[in-house]
């Protein structure tokens, strides 16, 4: 134990001495996120302020959905145990409201580098070595995203064309979930395709 110890207190101290800012995770020092530099090809420039755009009004419509879902199951709560009046649409329209501000909302999630990622080896390799990492990172997180964007948006076909609704009493047609999650995984792949032409458009300055 002391020796994992005393590997934490010179990760710290290496981490200081190069003026980061480590924060404490689980036994590992992680280097707080930097933004990244704009840029450099206008088109790349433009196209992600645009999707920035819409990123973040639809972050605050996951807002209020978020808070239209406490409400409603408070409701149910309420209504459940106060009332003894026991329905089953409050808990489809709260799974539904949570579907899409999860999905709608993580390509600014992605735009924000905010999703969860391991950085152990982000101090250990060097910065070349490190940058290959994040563009391989960054280009299988594509490559999947962007498989299931399209499986989503047959799932969606298929409800849509077939009249596919959910077995409750509300029979909420099952189009909606599928094109919220659709259109939210598109939305993150445009923005993971946005950051590797960023990076591959990116000029590189002098130190």
């Amino acid at each position: 134990m002391e020796g994992f110890r005393g590997q934490e207190r010179e990760l710290l101290q290496a981490a200081q001495a190069r003026g980061e800012d480590p924060v404490s995770a689980h036994g590992f020092e992680l280097e707080t996120a930097k933004p990244a530099a704009p840029p450099s090809n206008p088109a790349v420039g433009a196209a992600g302020a645009a999707l920035d755009l819409l990123n973040r009004l639809l972050m605050r419509l996951s807002m209020l959905a978020m808070i239209a879902t406490s409400l409603v199951l408070t409701y149910s709560v309420v209504t459940r145990y106060l009332f003894r009046s026991a329905t089953d649409w409050q808990d489809e329209v709260a799974v539904f409201m949570l579907v899409g501000a999860t999905f709608i909302c993580a390509a600014w999630v992605q735009g924000a580098r905010g999703h969860i990622g391991i950085e152990a080896l982000s101090s250990i390799l060097p910065p070349s070595v490190n940058r290959v990492r994040l563009f391989l990172v960054d280009l299988f997180s594509l490559l999947f995203c962007a498989f299931f964007s399209w499986k989503s948006w047959t799932l969606f076909h298929e409800a849509l064309n077939e009249g596919q609704t959910t077995s409750s009493t509300l029979g909420s047609p099952l189009w909606i979930p599928y094109s919220l999650m659709a259109f939210g995984m598109t939305l993150l792949t445009l923005q993971i395709l946005l950051q590797i032409a960023a990076q591959l458009t990116q000029r590189k300055t002098a130190p």
